[in-house]
C-alpha cells in the first residue's frame, strides 16, 4: 500500500513536515540517509530568529515571524507527547555593535525594521543592563537588547520530533539513500532507494544541503549549496550567562545547565564536514574575549554542519515545475530550526489546497 507522504531527508524540516501530515491524518514515511536529526538541525545553536533581522529580507521575516508564532505550541505539545523538553524559551538578545565598522556601531534600520514588525527593542549599556558580564571594550558601547528572541535546544527538539512521529504512526527508515526517481507522465511513480523502490501519492524533498544530489537531472535550477558551520561547546557553572551575545558574526548562546556553544563559522568547503583548528582557534578567541571563563580548559565540543545555503537565506517551499506530486523544502540555510514549522505548514497547505497566511510567491520553484 503506498503513503500519502514520503519524505526525503529526516532532520528538521522532514521531520517537523511529517509531523505536520500526521496530524492531519495522512500515512507518512520518511526516507534518511543516514540518522534522523544528526546533519545540520543537530549542529546548529537553536536561536530562534536571524541574527540580525532586519538585515535580511522580507520573505525570511514572514516565514520566522509566522513560525516562531507557532513555535511555544509545538515545544510544550512536543514536551507532552515524548516527555522529552525542548526547552524552548524567551533568553532575549544582546547585540554589540560592530567596532571595525562604522555603519555597524549604528545598526542601520534596526529601531525603524522593529517598529514596523512589533519586535520589542532597547537601546542599552551593557555594564549597566548587564554588570554580571564581562564585556571589555564593549561594556559602555551603545548596544541593542532584543528580549523577544528565543532558543531551542536543537538536539532534544529534534529528537521529541523523531519519537513524536514515531508515535503517531509515522515509518522512519534511516540509512536508505535515493539513487533514482521513477517518472511516468509529469507524475513521480515511486522513489528508488539503494534499499528498494517507495511510492507515495506526493513527494517531498526536504534532504538539507543534499537536495541537489537527492533530486539529481530533476533539480530543475535550484540553487541550494552546503556551507559549513564550526561551533565550540563549553561547560561552566549554570548563571553565567543567560543571555544570547552576538557580535559581528559570532555568538554565545546559554543552556540551562552551564553548556555555553559559541559559533559560527560560514564556510564554502563543499561536502567537507571535518573541523579545523584555525576554526578553533578563532572561536576559542572571541569567546574568551567575552567571557573569561571560556578557556581550553572548559572546552568539552567541537563539530561541524552543512547548513542548505540560499540566496539571500530564501528557502524554496514549493511543487515541482513539472511534476505536479513533488515538492521541495529546503535551503534555509542558517534558519533552518527557525523556519521549520511555518515551512511545514506552508507546504501542507499547498499539497491540501487550503489558504496561505501570507504570499508565498517568494518561495517557489523557478524553471
Amino acid at each position: 500500500m503506498a503513503d500519502d507522504i514520503v519524505v526525503i531527508g529526516g532532520g528538521v524540516i522532514g521531520l517537523t513536515v511529517a509531523n505536520e501530515f500526521l496530524r492531519l491524518g495522512a500515512k507518512v514515511r520518511i526516507l534518511e540517509r543516514n540518522c534522523c536529526g544528526k546533519e545540520s538541525s543537530w549542529a546548529g545553536g537553536g536561536i530562534l530568529s536571524p541574527l540580525l533581522p532586519w538585515d535580511y529580507p522580507d520573505p525570511v521575516t514572514e516565514l520566522t515571524q509566522f513560525s516562531n508564532r507557532l513555535l511555544p505550541g509545538l515545544a510544550e505539545t512536543l514536551r507532552q507527547e515524548t516527555g522529552i523538553d525542548p526547552e524552548y524559551r524567551a533568553c532575549g538578545m544582546l547585540a554589540l555593535p560592530d567596532m571595525n565598522n562604522k555603519e555597524g556601531t549604528k545598526f542601520i534600520g534596526a529601531r525603524d525594521w522593529c517598529t514596523r514588525n512589533t519586535f520589542p527593542l532597547k537601546e542599552v549599556y551593557p555594564n549597566e543592563a548587564f554588570p554580571r558580564l564581562t564585556l571589555g571594550k564593549f561594556a559602555d558601547k551603545l548596544a541593542l537588547w532584543l528580549p523577544s528572541v528565543a532558543q531551542v535546544r536543537s538536539p532534544r527538539l529534534l529528537q521529541a520530533l523523531k519519537l513524536s512521529v514515531e508515535l503517531s504512526g509515522g515509518s522512519i527508515i534511516e540509512h536508505t539513500k535515493v539513487t533514482g526517481w521513477r517518472m511516468d507522465q509529469g507524475r513521480v511513480e515511486s522513489v528508488i532507494t539503494d534499499q528498494g523502490e517507495y511510492s507515495g501519492t506526493n513527494y517531498i524533498v526536504a534532504a538539507g544541503a543534499w537536495s541537489r544530489e537527492v533530486l539529481d537531472k530533476y533539480a530543475s535550477k535550484i540553487n541550494i549549496y552546503p556551507v559549513r558551520g564550526q561551533m565550540l561547546l563549553f561547560k561552566v557553572e549554570t548563571g553565567l550567562l543567560d543571555t544570547v551575545i552576538f557580535q559581528n558574526g559570532f555568538y554565545l548562546i546559554p543552556r540551562q545547565d552551564g553548556y555555553i556553544l559559541a559559533g559560527s563559522t560560514v564556510e564554502d568547503s563543499g561536502f567537507n564536514k571535518n573541523i579545523t583548528t584555525d576554526a578553533r582557534k578563532q572561536l576559542l578567541e572571541s569567546a574568551h574575549n567575552f567571557l573569561p571563563e571560556l578557556t581550553e580548559e572548559t572546552l568539552v565540543g567541537h563539530w561541524a554542519g552543512l547548513r542548505p545555503g540560499s540566496p539571500e537565506n530564501i528557502p524554496v517551499i514549493n511543487r515541482h515545475p513539472v511534476f505536479d506530486n513533488l515538492y521541495l523544502n529546503s535551503g534555509h540555510h542558517r534558519y533552518g530550526v527557525t523556519m521549520a514549522l511555518g515551512s511545514a505548514h506552508l507546504l501542507s497547505n499547498m499539497i491540501m489546497k487550503n489558504p496561505q497566511p501570507f504570499d508565498v510567491a517568494p518561495y517557489k520553484w523557478h524553471l
